[in-house]
């Protein structure tokens, strides 16, 4: 493929996917690799030392990944709770790009441990709260809403400068109802009033700031686990979803909320990697 494709629509655009080692963060650099774009990839898990749990993914596999769906990969290892490499980070892509329009926070390390069962502590997920350890709390707003705080207060400067850029949170919609499990279910509310908060206090300067909601994801360790659904849906929906925002030259319309994959795929026009269209996740009751 050359620059002139028209498959490369987004050729040209840098765009910075953090937690993308794995799950939807790789999925999604993976598509917005597939439409041209410049990609940042970053984690923790990388081929020179340790991986989280032990997994055999990397941050690095995924950089060639996006670089053999036609766009541009560019590996950076960082831990997005320390503040001081998520800031080295950022301004390692300025330096090298000078701009980034996109940046996407897959970050979440809130599961760690987990082996299907038992958390280290002993507790398991859903169990009742006052059977939990409440430190876990602690490590899931960590891993969660503090990693895309830091990661979007370093970024922000930059694009309120050229009055431009988008800002992608990703966790699941918790106004469908309880997620089961108390310490996920705040985590993940708290990561949409963060992702509101920004949008408010970025929108003056031109600058979007929304949160992209995921269906049941066939992630490595979901398909490894046997835990696949009818419904279920690879993690390159939502970055084709991403990408289908990062073209939209009104995306500022949506500031402020969480959307959820499926929507936007009937909207734009797009579907899964297979020609399917997962519908809207649903919490169960």
């Amino acid at each position: 493929m050359n620059d002139d494709d028209p498959g490369k629509r987004l050729s040209g655009r840098v765009c910075l996917v953090a937690g993308a080692s794995r799950g939807l963060g790789r999925g999604i650099a993976r598509a917005l690799g597939d439409a041209g774009a410049t990609v940042i990839v970053t984690g923790r898990s990388s081929e020179a030392g340790p991986r989280t749990d032990h997994r055999p993914e990397t941050f690095e596999d995924t950089a060639r990944e996006v670089e053999a769906a036609g766009g541009k990969g560019h590996p950076y290892r960082c831990d997005h709770v320390n503040e001081r490499e998520v800031d080295q980070l950022v301004s390692w892509c300025l330096r090298r790009f000078g701009r980034l329009d996109c940046v996407v926070d897959a970050v979440w390390g809130g599961n760690e441990g987990y082996d299907g069962e038992r958390y280290p502590d002993g507790s398991a997920f859903g169990a009742p709260f006052w059977r939990r350890p409440v430190a876990r709390l602690g490590q899931s707003f960590e891993s969660g809403v503090y990693a895309q705080l830091l990661l979007a207060r370093a970024v922000a400067p930059a694009m309120v400068q050229s009055r431009k850029g988008l800002i992608v949170t990703v966790g699941f919609d918790t106004s469908g109802g309880y997620l089961g499990d108390v310490f996920y279910d705040l985590a993940q509310a708290a990561m949409h009033r963060l992702t509101l908060a920004m949008a408010e206090e970025l929108k003056p300067f031109g600058v979007t700031a929304l949160g992209l909601s995921p269906g049941h994801v066939l992630t490595e360790r979901v398909r490894e686990a046997g835990l696949a659904q009818a419904d279920s849906e690879t993690p390159a929906y939502a970055g084709r979803a991403v990408a289908a925002l990062l073209q939209d030259a009104e995306v500022a319309r949506h500031a402020g909320r969480v959307l959820h994959v499926a929507d936007l795929a009937r909207h734009y026009g797009f579907t899964d990697r297979d020609g399917s269209a997962p519908p809207r996740f649903t919490v169960p009751s």
